[in-house]
This record gives C-alpha cells, structure tokens and sequence, in this order.
C-alpha cells in the first residue's frame, strides 16, 4: 500500500542572475508502507530539497505531495497535526539539531507533550528513560545535556526522539554524514532494529552508496534534480544501467587493495 506519494514535483530558488534555478524537475515516487527506500546523489543533486518537500518545510512549485491521503503542501487543523505526528525527521547534524539547554530526558519526551500524546510528566520521563534504553543509551543519563555526549549518542538521542510519537513514517537526511566511519555503521544498525522493533517506513538520504547498501530495500538515484535511475538493491548495485549510477557505485571504496586495483584496471579498459 502506498503511504507517500510524490508526483511530478518541481521546485526552483532563486538565483542572482536573477533567472530561477530549478532544482526539482518533475520528481516522481511512491514510498510503500514498511518500506526502506534510499534516496541517493551528490551534493546539490535535490536530495535534501525533496526531503523538506516532503516534510512540509518548502512547497513545491508544482505537483502534489501526498502522505496517507493528506494534501501535504496544504494541510491544516487536525490533518497538519496527525501528519506532524506520523511523519518524523532525523536531521543530518547531530550537534545543531538538539537543544543545547535541554536534557536528554526532555528532548525525547518533548513530542509527547507538543502532541498531547502524554500529559503525565512522569509518565514522560518513563518513556523516555525506555527509549533511550532501546536506542543503546544508558538510561541513568537522562538528566544530562547534549553537550556531554558523542557524536553518535547524540545521533541516537535524536533517533529516539523521533520514535517517541511513535511515527508511521521516519525521514532521516544523511543522518550518518556528520559522524566517524566507524560510527556510521553502528548509527544504520540501531536504524535497522529500529525499523523493525516499530515497524516503520523510511526513507533514508544519503549521497554514499555504500551506506544505503545495507538498509535500503529500494534506491532512487538523483542527478541535477532528476530521478536517472531507481531499482531494487540487487538491480542498482548487481546491474546499474546509466552511466551516473556506475560512477557513483565506482567511487565507493573497497577495504580490499587487490579488489580495488582490479576495479581502476576495470574503470581504465573500459
């Protein structure tokens, strides 16, 4: 069942030669209910415009953008309350996204208070304290601020903070791209678990091929605001069709220095 919708969305800023540049140029895609979907490019390729489209932060010049039936760029009252509920967001930057002047405890908990979903602040902080359990954070640490965590514990806090209104749909915008390489992975497992403990959809935005491969179960490629290409795992990384996938797929690194020096012999003949 499709659960978001868009569909021919095209969106342009503008610029200082005083013509508009278009950044989105006719964007079509489903997300399917339970479904992790990467949405990949370089920088500048729309990923991050899509995702604020989606998200209600920018409208679209044109085209519809549609979550579970609501008319996202024009909702209001209680539509714009559930799909605020329903759809939430894990930002790139772990260290501008939190509130510096708020605890763990009250960043977590604060979507249930906004939403009304718990009105109890002890039941809140209970909730709370589960969460960060869930996410790999010791809950005896809910007191303490933002700035007292790691890069990663701060990625997991705003993980948790997301699922506490327990969303439908979780958006996350390169969450990883901020962190170590050795903190990626262990970010994109908690997700995985994450998806699975609270059976969400995702889609997941990133301009490394190399870090969907393993959460995504379908990718879209972006290029200069364009869909080029879009499969299953399996299809993207075992046959790419267009030239810019296997440039992408090309530039991913390979731990194994013989592998990767067959892969540039490749590259060079081919």
């Amino acid at each position: 069942m499709k659960l978001f919708t868009l569909d021919s969305v095209c969106k342009s800023f503008a610029a200082k030669t005083g013509n508009p540049t278009r950044v989105l140029n006719d964007v079509s895609f489903d997300v399917a209910t339970g479904e992790t979907l990467g949405l990949v490019g370089e920088s500048g390729s729309g990923k991050s415009t899509i995702a604020k489209c989606m998200l209600k932060l920018l409208r679209p010049d044109s085209g519809s953008v549609v979550f579970d039936g609501i008319d996202v760029p024009n909702a209001r009252g209680a539509e714009l309350s559930r799909f605020r509920r329903e759809v939430q967001l894990v930002f790139q930057d772990p260290y501008g996204s939190l509130n510096p002047r708020m605890t763990a405890g009250e960043l977590i908990a604060e979507g249930l208070l906004v939403h009304g979903l718990e009105p109890n602040g002890a039941a809140r902080r209970r909730q709370a304290q589960h969460l960060m359990g869930l996410v790999g954070l010791d809950p005896d640490n809910i007191d303490r601020y933002p700035n007292s965590f790691s890069g990663g514990q701060r990625q997991r806090i705003a993980i948790a903070r997301a699922l506490a209104c327990r969303p439908r749909l979780l958006v996350c915008d390169e969450p990883v791209a901020a962190l170590d390489v050795s903190v990626q992975a262990q970010v994109i497992n908690l997700l995985q678990d994450m998806r699975a403990e609270f059976d969400l959809t995702v889609v997941f935005i990133a301009h490394d091929l190399a870090v969907v491969r393993h959460l995504c179960q379908r990718i879209i490629v972006l290029h200069r605001g364009e869909i080029v290409e879009q499969g299953s795992r399996e299809e993207i990384f075992g046959n790419p069709r267009m030239p810019y996938t296997q440039s992408l797929l090309a530039a991913v690194p390979i731990p194994d220095p013989v592998l990767a020096q067959r892969r540039r012999t490749a590259v060079q003949e081919a």
